[in-house]
């Protein structure tokens, strides 16, 4: 029998020895090389920062912040082994008596269970294996476990687990739970969060602390008390986390700079370059967006439109309720439901009305009394025009039920607001390369995604003068000029059957000089200075400053802005007006590096050098790109303001662009240096003593700019710069509406304007282009453009091109007029 017994035991033993040796046979050559484990690539999402590093956005389905295991308090790694493999630091990565367990219980019950699963196992599951439930998966499972810990250290195989691991609310891994949970960092939790944390991977959608408390605060008690049992722990610290409440709540990424039309641009450029895997490549985006210059947008744009809106009148409640008596805050909280925050407009449901004030509930806040001095803006809208009578106490504008809209007055007071109809953008560059300091295109991106500032076509109206001036000094014109500011009628079918374009005021000053023409924003000598000019040579002028001539109007109305364009293309434009007469090419992307650390890409933009016109050419370099499969970073997009690119084509068999000693290649020189520092002195006359004179409240002598409004105030624009920055703000409605009788760029966007750049050119020290060699200035008389005699008390100084100034003794020293002389025989000269 002994015999019988031992005879049996070797055989069996035989047979498995023999199993076990056919099995590892079997499966070990097909397992996957666990050397891919050390180069694994999390699914990260995408980051969008400002240029000084501050986040903007997150892009991703996954949420996932990959640690380092030196990073990971100990305490929170023990936690997971308690919750998880209390045993994981002794075991070869199969926790043998786990699975006798396992096999105990299907031999007794009849049911599979995962007991067993180790975390080197879990690890093995999740980077190679699905999780279906088999014997064949499970047979993978234990020998891939067991060639990862051959492999791997145990602080690898945690630090992949703890990263890779799923906790709920699409928080992947400890890094991200901690920041979907608590806002914070790993090495911020403490005990009763680590806990709470390390009891999610068994049931994470159903038992973690925002969809379930009371199952997650079951799990973190199993979890401390497993810690305990341990000996990881203390038992005061175990009294001290148990009875701790729970301190989660969903938290979305912390953003830093609210710039979402930026966001939305790049991840678009970003989607269209690498495709979807750029959502879990984890790629790092700088812009060229400065933090503190795209709050000023931000708030300088907000507060444009709804000083606008105020003007206009007030619409009315969002909604009226009828309150039911003996209600409350729970009652008004409900009440509030779907009505969201927009742009810092709250929304407040009325409750009491009394002579001199009301009082409003806010979510969150309670009760709060709304001063006469915030409610007596509101007279009744009729139309863009027309409002009604002033109202003479609280009761005139509302009642109690009414859901209305409140903001922070600048004295700490609540004013009553309501969202503007009316929209707006506003882009700001840099025009020495064009890099993008700030991007606004509307109100509030989640009422509205269309980006103002890219996207829309809108007619410049009278800030599209500046160009045709300069043509004009280009054909042989001075600021001295004389241009006949007097009515046209003009036939041409290309325009309409009969043209009587005006100025904006309806009066006409006759012979006028285009500075004061410029300065004044006179029509009618636009259009009397491009048909003397002729259409073709100002559109090849134009060209120079970026346009694309195909897209603008082929007749005299181009004089006045009809043609349509976005406010990025115009700004861009602008800038060659700023850096004195070179076209650059914005761009909104600086550099893209990927979750290593390493750059992707790193722009190369045309820059200004004004040192380097002599300079001989040399090939511009190729942006940066490393990373296998990923396509060429420096390949031309185009984003939807159609001129701009993220960089220059490298690689592409463009010719070679001249580059600069600092290696970026050298924005081309477009306009004569001369025309551009005359232009700039005109500009800096609109503000000085024209129709942007508003903005001398920035107390500043370098600005330039022009307003722009078009027919019927559809459109209201400033664009204005100095050698350090271009800005352009743009005030419309959406529909084309007429924006109101006296809505001018004025007064619709130049305080748009002024708000952003009084923040934007702080600690920016007054500047000027440096005057250019062969110009004069010579004394003239204003009234006629020609030298002044030398007794004229109303002379003034006028700068001009070597050859272009006016001679004393030629027709009295007077400039000829354009559309004034009487003899002409030609029917268009009588005309113009």
């Amino acid at each position: 029998m002994l015999r019988f017994l031992v005879t049996m035991t070797v055989t069996l033993a035989v047979a498995i020895i023999v199993a076990g040796a056919a099995l590892t046979a079997y499966v070990v050559p097909g397992l996957p090389d666990i050397e891919s484990l050390r180069d694994v690539q999390m699914q990260v999402p995408l980051h969008i920062y400002t240029s000084e590093g501050s986040l903007i956005a997150e892009f991703g389905e996954k949420r996932r912040d990959p640690v380092n295991i030196a990073e990971v308090p100990p305490l929170l790694v023990k936690a997971f082994v308690a919750a998880e493999d209390d045993r994981f630091f002794q075991h070869p990565g199969v926790d043998w008596q786990g699975i006798a367990r396992a096999a105990l219980n299907l031999a007794i019950t009849g049911e599979k269970t995962q007991g067993g699963s180790t975390i080197t196992m879990q690890v093995a599951r999740n980077f190679f294996l699905s999780r279906e439930k088999s014997y064949v998966r499970k047979l993978n499972e234990i020998f891939l476990a067991l060639k990862i810990e051959q492999e791997l250290s145990k602080d690898e195989i945690m630090e992949l687990y703890l990263n890779k691991i799923y906790l709920g609310q699409r928080a992947y891994g400890i890094g991200a739970a901690a920041r979907v949970y608590y806002g914070k960092s790993v090495g911020e939790l403490d005990l009763a969060q680590m806990a709470m944390i390390a009891g999610l991977p068994k049931a994470p959608s159903t038992t973690n602390p925002v969809n379930s408390v009371q199952r997650a605060l079951q799990r973190r008690e199993y979890v401390l008390r497993r810690m305990l049992d341990l000996g990881f722990i203390k038992d005061a610290e175990y009294q001290a986390a148990s009875t701790a409440s729970s301190s989660a709540s969903l938290h979305a990424a912390e953003i830093d700079v609210d710039a979402p039309y930026v966001a939305e641009a790049v991840r678009k450029e970003i989607i269209d370059r690498y495709g979807e895997p750029a959502y879990e490549a984890g790629y790092r985006v700088f812009t060229t967006v400065r933090d503190r210059n795209q709050l000023a947008a931000n708030q300088a744009l907000r507060k444009a439109l709804l000083d606008y809106d105020e003007r206009h009148g007030f619409r009315g409640a969002e909604r009226h309720f009828e309150l039911q008596a003996g209600a409350g805050p729970e009652q008004w909280a409900a009440l509030l439901e779907g009505f969201d925050t927009i742009a810092g407009q709250r929304p407040a449901l009325v409750t009491q009305v009394s002579e001199q004030s009301a009082t409003a509930f806010l979510s969150g806040e309670g009760t709060v009394e709304i001063p006469w001095a915030g409610l007596q803006w509101a007279r009744k809208y009729v139309s863009e025009n027309q409002r009604g009578p002033a109202p003479g106490n609280p009761g005139e504008i509302l009642q109690p039920g009414d859901i209305i809209r409140l903001r922070m007055a600048e004295d700490g007071t609540w004013r009553m607001s309501q969202l503007p109809a009316v929209e707006g953008a506003l882009v700001s560059m840099r025009p020495d390369d064009g890099a993008v300091y700030a991007l606004v295109g509307g109100f509030d991106f989640a009422r509205s995604k269309f980006n103002r500032a890219l996207q829309a076509q809108r007619q410049p109206g009278s800030s599209f003068k500046p160009f045709i001036y300069s043509a004009a000094l280009e054909s042989g014109f001075t600021a001295a000029s004389l241009v006949n500011d007097a009515p046209v009628v003009f036939d041409d079918p290309g325009v309409e059957d009969t043209w009587r374009p005006e100025n904006y005021t309806g009066k006409y000053y006759g012979p006028t000089r285009l500075r004061e023409a410029l300065t004044h924003s006179r029509n009618l000598v636009s259009i009397r200075l491009m048909h003397a000019m002729g259409v073709p040579t100002v559109l090849s002028h134009i060209a120079n400053f970026g346009f694309d001539i195909e897209a603008l109007p082929h007749n005299l109305s181009l004089a006045l802005g009809t043609g349509t364009m976005s406010p990025f293309q115009l700004a861009a434009a602008y800038c060659t007006f700023a850096n004195g007469g070179f076209r650059i090419e914005p761009y909104l992307i600086d550099r893209i590096e990927s979750l290593d650390g390493r750059i992707l890409y790193q722009a190369t933009p045309l820059s200004v050098c004004r040192d380097c016109e002599q300079l001989p050419a040399l090939a511009a370099p190729e942006a940066r790109v490393e990373g296998a499969g990923i396509p060429p970073a420096a390949a031309p997009v185009q984003t939807a303001a159609g001129s701009a690119t993220v960089a220059p084509a490298a690689g592409t068999g463009e010719s070679a662009r001249p580059v600069a000693p600092n290696g970026l290649p050298i924005a081309p020189r477009t306009v004569n240096a001369e025309n551009i520092w005359i232009m700039g002195s005109m500009t800096r006359d609109v503000i000085r003593f024209g129709t942007g004179r508003r903005a001398l409240e920035l107390n500043r002598t370098d600005l330039s700019g022009k307003t722009g409004t078009t027919n019927d105030q559809r459109d209201a624009w400033f664009a204005g710069f100095n050698p350090a920055i271009t800005t352009v703000a743009w005030v419309g409605f959406d529909n084309f509406d007429p924006l109101g009788g006296q809505e001018t760029g004025a007064r619709a966007a130049l305080p748009m304007w002024i708000g952003y750049m009084r923040e934007a050119l702080q600690e920016v020290p007054e500047q000027f282009l440096p005057r250019p060699p062969g110009l004069v200035n010579v004394r003239i008389d204003p009234r006629t453009g020609g030298p002044a005699g030398s007794g004229s008390a109303a002379a003034v100084f006028e700068v001009f091109r070597a050859g272009t100034a006016p001679i004393a003794g030629a027709a009295d020293g007077a400039t000829p007029a354009v559309g004034t002389d009487p003899e002409s025989r030609d029917a268009s000269e009588q005309l113009f």
